[in-house]
């Protein structure tokens, strides 16, 4: 008799992403460059990208998605000197550079690549992914952030702006691509026209003009339109201005949870948010993310845990939780039990992970020490890390899609070339018998939006997304700073 999650959420067919970023050394599993086989060190040549791509497309992935920061975690002992150690997320190349080398190997899987609406002027952003919209035939995705680092906006000069007046900015930020995207250049304004001697039409492409609260500009987009016009839009945010930024922009929403039950309530409330704003709510596909350990054998699993714990920099897994949660973890005693005044406001965030970590182990014997959350840090972070065969792997997945209602997973990898060859070669093939995902691309050479929803056609924003409003108006139109009854502000409220 099928659970009750099971009715609620009835099985569907998911994406599966891989989850990088361009640092020589590891992503996420800090230490693992060590290990026997590992390829991270060779992260700064471009054969890494190339064989990923072709990798990625040979067995049907849809996207290989990017992060990217713009400064190392420096909380931990107030310095650097830990992550650099351990070679993790340091000597970042720009992931944007490398995109149009991984599409020319490639024909259907599609690249997500992060950018910053603090520190990225929009005019520059704009050009840029519309660049690789034309290069990559329209396979390309921006992940939006506000860039929550104070050592990121320490690197461009700035200081670092309160959580709500960033997405505050992001808000406005938005509706000045959109302009550049979508209003700037009308649909026929290509013309190659050799009887009338015309290339492009003048009146057919118009200067945005913008003076708003945050941002001002003054200028045509300096593209025709691309294949998707607008890129398809990833995003993450828990918060609940990011949650109604989600609801609005993301056609893509990357979520955190060590177990179901951590993610189900902001996928439902986000669905909701955006079924109030008039957008088909299926259309919002949410990712979760996954580290596992995978073997034939649950013995062949095990043992390829233990060998990368063997490689693990715990210091450096706790530099990078330092990092994220601006908790300077170098100030607890190594092999001390953690005991947490959850008054205390640092102290009740690292309770918080903690609880988090504990869920996902079911029960709870063993005190938590600095040493023991590094290395869980350094084997999956901030994600679920399962050891197990493809099918125990698969199981976990299926109740992903049932309880959670996910539309995909971002694959972290833990070692690679092995890590994802293992996805690829051992769960995938298991995921495909159980008819959990799709066995090819819904358009094969098509765009990144159209194989993402399953919907030949479909290039552009949906017509109930908000940013398809911001259209070409016509000869005498100039795009205005806002379109009329759609704007919200952060906390979701009707600013009209």
């Amino acid at each position: 008799m099928p659970s009750a999650a099971t009715e609620k959420f009835p099985k569907k067919k998911i994406h599966l992403n891989f989850f990088e970023t361009a640092c020589t050394g590891n992503h996420e599993c800090a230490g693992q460059w060590s290990a026997p086989g590992d390829n991270s060190r060779t992260k700064d040549r471009l054969k890494y990208y190339i064989d990923l791509a072709k990798l990625a497309e040979k067995h049907k992935i849809t996207c290989i998605f990017f992060a990217d920061s713009y400064a190392g975690h420096e909380i931990y002992a107030g310095n650097m000197d830990a992550v650099l150690r351990a070679g993790t997320q340091v000597a970042q190349l720009d992931p944007l550079v490398i995109i149009s080398a991984m599409a020319a190997v490639t024909e259907s899987v599609s690249f997500g690549v992060t950018g910053s609406t603090s520190y990225i002027p929009p005019f520059p952003l704009a050009r840029t992914f519309s660049t690789l919209d034309h290069l990559t035939e329209g396979r390309i995705a921006w992940n939006v952030v506000t860039s929550w680092s104070k050592a990121a906006a320490h690197a461009f000069g700035r200081e670092l702006e309160g959580h709500d007046k960033r997405y505050e900015i992001a808000e406005e930020y938005m509706d000045v691509v959109y302009k550049l995207w979508n209003g700037s250049w009308a649909d026929d304004s290509v013309r190659w026209d050799e009887v009338n001697r015309v290339a492009y039409e003048p009146s057919r492409i118009k200067k945005i003009e913008h003076n708003g609260t945050h941002l001002k500009l003054s200028a045509r987009h300096q593209l025709h339109p691309s294949p998707q016009r607008t890129p398809v839009i990833f995003q993450a945010g828990t918060s609940k201005s990011g949650m109604a930024f989600a609801a609005r922009h993301a056609e893509a929403i990357y979520i955190g949870g060590m177990v179901p039950s951590q993610a189900t309530a902001q996928i439902k409330a986000s669905r909701a948010i955006a079924a109030s704003e008039g957008r088909d709510p299926t259309t919002m596909k949410f990712f979760a993310a996954i580290s596992p350990f995978i073997g034939r054998t649950l013995e062949e699993a095990q043992a390829k845990f233990d060998r990368a714990a063997q490689h693990a920099d715990i210091v450096g897994g706790l530099a990078q939780f330092s990092g994220y949660t601006n908790i300077d973890m170098s100030k607890y005693p190594l092999d001390e039990e953690l005991k947490l005044d959850t008054s205390n406001p640092a102290e009740n965030i690292i309770h918080g992970f903690l609880g988090n970590y504990i869920d996902s182990i079911g029960t709870e014997k063993e005190p938590w020490t600095p040493r023991r959350l590094g290395m869980k840090m350094a084997l999956g972070g901030l994600h679920p890390s399962p050891v197990g065969t493809p099918e125990m792997i698969a199981d976990i997945i299926e109740q992903w899609i049932d309880e959670a209602d996910i539309d995909g997973f971002n694959i972290a990898y833990v070692s690679n070339p092995g890590s994802f060859e293992d996805v690829v070669t051992l769960l995938r093939p298991v995921l495909l018998e159980r008819d959990l995902i799709f066995e090819d691309y819904a358009v094969p050479g098509g765009t990144f939006r159209e194989n993402l929803l399953r919907q030949p056609g479909q290039h552009t924003l949906r017509s109930d997304h908000y940013g398809s409003k911001f259209q070409f108006e016509g000869d005498d139109a100039v795009l205005t700073t806002e379109v009329e009854g759609l704007k919200v502000d952060a906390n979701g409220n009707d600013t009209h």
